[in-house]
This record gives C-alpha cells, structure tokens and sequence, in this order.
C-alpha cells in the first residue's frame, strides 16, 4: 500500500497546487486536466486582461458578462492625491465617451477629475464613498470603486494598458 501512495503523491501533490482561475471553477477546460507545467502557451486567458489601466491613472474592470466594467482610480493615484476627503460621483443614466470625466477627487492636497477609460452609460455609482470618501485611500482598486457603466464598445478596452505594463511605470512602493 504505501508503494502506491508513494507512486500517487508526486502527481497529487502537483494537481493540488495548481492555481486555476475564479472561472476555471465554471467551464471545463482541458489544460485543467494536465498537472502544470506539461502544457505550454503562448497567450494569456482572457479572464487575466479583465482589468486594465489608462495613463491618467484609472482603472476599468470588465465584469465577466462582458456588458458592464466598473472604474475607479489606481493606488498610484490614491498614493499621490494623498487623504481623500470628498468623491463627486455622476448621476446614474450618464452617457460618456471615453475620456469623458465621470466625476472627481478632492484630497488634503489637490482635486482631480475621473475620466472614464470606455464608453457607455453609468449604471451604478459606489454609494460608499458618498459618507466614507477615505476608502478610495484603503481599497483604490478593489472595493472603491467610483462607478459602474454599461460597456458601449469592449473594443475601446484594446487601447489600454496592461497591469503590467501600467505598474511598470507606477510602483506604488
């Protein structure tokens, strides 16, 4: 018997340690069926580019559905604005173009506007920041967000930058 799991372990071992994606747990899919590292890609899963950056410092994430993206600012930004004291968020129903600005920031140490990276129409603003301003300082890209929008063209999404290729250039540290 314990030739057997001696025979097991190894190949369990690298199964177990794989990091599939959030929506590996959704669809099947044939590399899942090979430990890691016995296959090899060139290209990334789209569910690795849902999030991209502009070089005015906001961030959009696609939602997986394809239809709606919420933006809000990048750390770099949240970093140099500094203590967050006010968000201006649009009205719901907004139309914008890409570049458009959706809203603003006000800190300790300037104000700045939000310009939304695609087109589309404000579905949802982040209510949140409307009586806690200060959580765009502790969670800029994850919960403090500033809006949602209905995507009009995923295509516009093709002109921005990669996380990688944004934090090259804006390392928070």
């Amino acid at each position: 018997m314990s030739a057997i799991a001696r025979s097991v372990r190894p190949f369990a071992s690298r199964v177990l340690s794989q990091k599939l994606p959030l929506a590996a747990a959704c669809r099947v899919s044939p590399v899942a069926a090979f430990p890691r590292g016995s296959v090899r890609s060139f290209s990334q899963s789209p569910f690795m580019e849902l999030k991209k950056y502009t070089e005015t410092h906001e961030w959009v994430e696609l939602a997986e559905d394809g239809k709606t993206a919420k933006v809000g600012i990048t750390e770099y930004a949240a970093h140099s604005l500094g203590d967050v004291v006010f968000v201006e968020l649009p009205e719901i129903g907004l139309e914008v173009s890409a570049e458009d600005p959706v809203g603003a920031v006000e800190s300790v140490k300037s104000a700045s506007d939000i310009h939304s990276p695609i087109s589309g129409t404000v579905t949802q603003v982040n209510k949140i920041l409307d009586d806690k301003a200060k959580a765009i300082n502790e969670s800029p890209e994850g919960d403090a967000w500033i809006v949602e929008i209905e995507v009009k063209n995923a295509e516009e999404l093709d002109r921005l930058l990669d996380a990688e290729t944004y934090k090259k250039d804006h390392a928070t540290d």
